[in-house]
This record gives C-alpha cells, structure tokens and sequence, in this order.
C-alpha cells in the first residue's frame, strides 16, 4: 500500500467555505453570518435564548457550590465539534459569534486551572504554549469539517501616519490562525442607512463561475471584491512600494528609538554672582550731630 498520490493534476475545491467576518456594533456582520445556508451558531454574548437561529451558548460552566470550573469550554466544543462530525444533525454552516470571547474563555480556563489571574503568570511560557495549542487545534478542527465555518470578530482601530485605519480587535497573533485558515477575509460598515460588505483579504482569485454552491454564490455576489481579480505590480510600481515600506519602516524606528530614549537628568542650579565693579570704594555715610539749641 502506498501513501503517495498520483503523479497527476487533481480537481480542486474551489467555493469558499472558510470566513472570517468582522465589523462595527451593528454593521450587519452577525446577520451576514445567519445567511450561510442552514447555521448553528456558537454564542458567547448570552443570548442563545433571544434568536430565532439554532445556536448555543459558549461557557466555562461553574459548580454551583464552590464556583469552580467544572465543564470548560475546551470540553463543550469537543463534545460539539465531535457532534458535528457524526452528522444527522442538518446544520451546513458553524459560526462563532465572537471569536473575540471565545479567546477570554479559554484564557480564563488556562487562568483558573493553573490558580493564577493573568496567563503569563504561568512559569516558562506555559500558560501562552496552552492557548496556542487550543486554539490551533480548534481552528484546525473546524476547518476539517465538511461544513461552512465562520469566525466573527468586533471592530477596533490604529492611527498609522495620522490616519485612523479599522482592524479586527481580535489580537494579530490570534487572526493569523484564523485569517490563515480561511478563504475569505470580509469587512462590514454601516454608511447612513446602508450596509456594506466588502473582501479585505483572500485565499484565492475566485471566478463566479468556480462556485459550485448557488447559496453561496448569491451571499458573495453581495460582498464587494469578491470576484474581482488581483493585478501584478509592474516593476516600477514594485520597487516604489518596496522603496516606500523601507522608508515607513525606518521612520516608525527612529520614532521608537526617540521615545524609548532615557529623560535627561535635570541639571545642577548654578548659583551667579553679581559682578564685581571696579573703582574707588565708596565712603560710609557718617550720622550727623546734633545741632545745638536755638538762645533766644
């Protein structure tokens, strides 16, 4: 038996089926997320009871008495993702609605067992080495299965050069996992009365044409930039971007070079004496006597 596969070209899977939504309080993303076809949704606000969509709420479930974790939420997904996997169940699309707080449960998990209040308390780097291996192995897990998976995240910003720019709030190193392992990368805006949906990031240049599942199609021809091709920079265009990266990079250096830079000491006062002014040293005054008094 051999573990190598043919030597040949093979058809690839090329509707997307990974997402990772985020956007503003109210910009329409937990709603774009309820449109995927047939969706349970992993909840983390509370409020599984309050929507109409099948959905579950994400927890670390506590003992009643003495208030300790006794059924986290690592284990309720394990429990629902391997439910996920046995099938019969009709669901065609899992989201998780925030990933944002699916992180601060996991963390507070890793927190509790190790009896500590904020993970890098946990000697050696262990308690980040936990939250790594957790999280990446959901997100590998999700992606294993044979369903839509979408990952919603809240809105946040940074000022570069002055300029405000919108970026998930989820942290950098947690959306590379996810961003990595997804397709589509979509922002949601409210402008006015409208809500727009546009692809900020993508796994591949997809052609409406690639899409197999209509439902899906429907839901992308909705989203801005998601058929639109990517264009190759000219070499000139390249080098004046690679020339003005370098040139931000060094500026954001020395700009951190002069703020870790250590406060001057103040200086000693110097004490100035008035000058000295040469000439002859002038008289003491004498008091006068008294004059005698008048005879009449």
């Amino acid at each position: 038996m051999t573990l190598l596969p043919k030597n040949e070209p093979k058809k690839t899977i090329d509707t997307p089926r990974n997402f990772f939504i985020w956007g503003a309080t109210m910009s329409g993303k937990s709603y774009l997320a309820s449109e995927f076809p047939n969706p349970v949704i992993f909840n983390t606000d509370g409020n599984a009871d309050v929507i109409e969509t099948p959905s579950v709420d994400l927890k670390n479930a506590r003992n009643k008495q003495t208030g300790a974790i006794e059924f986290s939420v690592i284990d309720q997904l394990n429990q629902l993702l391997i439910e996920l996997e046995q099938g019969g169940h009709g669901f065609e699309t899992v989201v998780i609605d925030v990933v944002d707080d699916l992180v601060t449960l996991i963390e507070q998990f890793i927190c509790e067992s190790n009896d500590v209040t904020y993970i890098g308390d946990i000697p050696y780097g262990k308690g980040f080495g936990l939250f790594k291996s957790y999280f990446t192995a959901l997100v590998v897990k999700l992606k294993s299965l044979p369903m839509n998976v979408i990952y919603v995240s809240r809105y946040a910003t940074v000022n570069e050069n002055n300029v405000e720019k919108p970026i998930p709030s989820l942290s950098p190193k947690h959306v590379n996992v996810v961003n990595g392992n997804c397709d589509l990368n979509i922002m949601t805006q409210k402008i006015g009365k409208k809500h727009l949906r546009r692809v900020v990031d993508r796994r591949k240049n997809y052609q409406r044409d690639w899409i197999q599942d209509e439902r899906i199609l429907n839901i992308l021809d909705s989203v801005v930039g998601a058929f639109d091709k990517s264009q190759s920079a000219t070499k000139e265009e390249a080098t004046k971007l690679v020339s003005d990266s370098e040139s931000n990079e060094h500026a954001k250096a020395e700009a951190l070079a002069v703020e870790n830079q250590p406060a001057p000491e103040p200086k000693a006062e110097t004490k100035v004496e008035p000058p000295k002014v040469e000439g002859p040293t002038p008289k003491t005054a004498q008091p006068r006597a008294p004059r005698p008094p008048r005879v009449k």
